[in-house]
């Protein structure tokens, strides 16, 4: 048997995902790592924690391997592909592989005040027109230069080229290629994919090139920054130490970008939604970058080898999904496993006209304010755990159904049905109401963890592994079909009860 493994690098934990011909996972190994949160709206992660959690999954899973009845891993293994929290910002030494600095993670709000003075500016059109990206704390540009500016010593040496920018896939390969080995074979790789670099506010998406204009408007020294590399593509081996032999690195691209792979959706029009830490609608538009009128992304998706034209997405980010339900574990107490919501929920018919706005590090798309907080509304002496449970599972749904809806808008494409994937996708009562919300069909595939498998995708078509996306087409498989249930005009009210406790949070933590 012949496999392809991919590094499933998350915002929570690090996992290892085996995957044979037929895209069928094979073994796995999983580990969290800590969330670190200095001050309010503040989200840090030890990148050298995600480096050794990676690597621990890694070798257990291969470790696992025999068992899933593959005798020989180094005969078994094709490829590794690598697909990652995007946005998250690592600034380490390039000598040594030491972060300076802890890495800034993508939920962090830190840096909404400088987003704040250059829209002031007047640079957000500029910026939206050359990255498709709205002008916002989420993305990596304003995260780099904070760290560049508040880390003693750091703009001078990254000037100097003795530090190193990435997101976390650019992290992985530099470590992968013995970035800690002074001994290694090879020189450590500071690159990074083009899905990834078209996250950070500095990268013409038109050109996939660095901007002058952008690095000067950030304060970057380009010294800093990874060469862009195509997400489908042997870049580099890794370091035999590691491993015990050389495996080539054949696909990177952002967890998002790569979940739309997975669910092959290759022609224009075709819509996922991942539910994982927050939620991700993409949208396939092909090879034209179309501009949002609905505060949408404008991202690329995916490019091939050599001098392929990049595919481009519309997307609408949902920063609280799965976390809101961790927020009930662990910061309420509500639950002890995340599993249990379905269950809670599930004992009342509907929230008691209870609405829960998880804006704990602000909204996302459509609204795009960083200064919004969590909301729970519309609470009475009536209104218990249970209410609260079905509330945070709404907030989920409700959240995404104002994505799709400004998608169809831009799209002017009226979507037929939204495949959808990620961890909290397994939960029937969230994936009924987000049919419900949506007003069209909801389809989960069989195989659904497709982050890891739309990396795997790339490296195997680089590789030969998988011959075309026709064949990729073909081995996917539906697992259950939600269809609707309520009336337009039910599912009208529900909306705009959801729109009206939304405007309470907004614009909460003006500072």
């Amino acid at each position: 048997m012949s496999i392809i493994i991919s590094l499933d690098q998350g915002t929570t934990s690090s996992r290892s995902i085996a995957f044979d011909h037929s895209g069928t996972p094979v073994a796995s190994s999983q580990q969290e790592f800590r969330q670190i949160f200095p001050q309010p709206g503040w989200v840090e992660h030890d990148a050298l924690e995600i480096w050794s959690s990676q690597l621990a999954t890694l070798r257990n899973l291969m470790q696992k391997l025999p068992l899933a009845g593959i005798k020989s891993a180094q005969h078994a293994i094709n490829s590794i592909a690598i697909t990652n929290q995007r946005e998250t910002t690592v600034l380490w030494e390039r000598a040594t592989g030491k972060p300076v600095a802890n890495a800034i993670v993508w939920q962090d709000r830190r840096t909404a005040p400088t987003c704040d003075a250059l829209r002031k500016a007047g640079k957000a059109a500029l910026i939206q027109r050359k990255t498709g990206l709205v002008l916002d704390a989420y993305f990596s540009g304003t995260k780099l230069a904070w760290l560049l500016d508040h880390t003693p010593g750091a703009r001078q040496r990254a000037e100097n080229g003795e530090l190193c920018f990435g997101t976390i896939d650019s992290w992985l390969i530099f470590n992968l290629t013995g970035g800690h080995n002074p001994a290694a074979t090879h020189k450590a790789l500071h690159v990074t994919d083009a899905s990834n670099a078209s996250r950070t506010l500095l990268l013409n998406i038109h050109t996939g090139q660095w901007d002058d204009e952008l690095l000067k408007l950030f304060d970057i020294p380009r010294a800093v920054l990874p060469r862009v590399v195509p997400s489908s593509g042997v870049v580099g081996v890794t370091d035999a130490a590691l491993l015990g032999q050389e495996i080539p690195i054949a696909g990177i691209a952002g967890d998002q970008q790569a979940a739309t792979f997975g669910q092959a959706c290759f022609s224009p029009g075709m819509a996922k939604n991942t539910y994982g830490t927050g939620c991700f609608m993409l949208m396939n538009t092909g090879t034209s970058a179309v501009a949002s009128k609905n505060q949408l992304l404008t991202t690329i998706g995916w490019q091939g080898p050599a001098n392929a034209r990049a595919a481009y997405a519309l997307e609408g980010s949902v920063f609280m999904g799965g976390a809101t339900i961790q927020w009930l574990r662990d910061g309420l107490g509500l639950i002890s496993q995340a599993a249990e919501v379905e269950a809670l929920a599930n004992t009342v018919a509907d929230t008691g006209d209870v609405y829960l706005v998880p804006a704990f590090a602000g909204l996302g798309t459509p609204h795009w304010d960083s200064y919004a907080r969590g909301t729970l509304i519309g609470m009475t002496r009536g209104t218990h755990r249970a209410h609260i449970a079905r509330a945070a599972l709404e907030s989920i749904a409700l959240q995404s159904a104002d994505v799709f809806e400004a998608m169809r808008a831009d799209s002017g494409i009226a979507l037929k049905e939204l495949r959808v994937d990620g961890g909290a996708c397994a939960n029937n009562l969230l994936m009924q109401m987000q049919a419900d919300f949506l007003g069209v069909p909801v389809v989960r595939p069989k195989v659904t963890e497709t982050t890891a498998l739309g990396a795997a995708y790339l490296a195997g078509l680089a590789t030969g592994f998988w011959k075309d996306a026709g064949e990729i087409s073909a081995q996917w498989q539906m697992d259950r079909r939600f269809e609707p249930q309520l009336s337009a005009s039910q599912r009208h009210s529900k909306l705009s009860r959801w729109r009206e406790a939304v405007q309470r949070s907004k614009r909460w933590a003006m500072v």
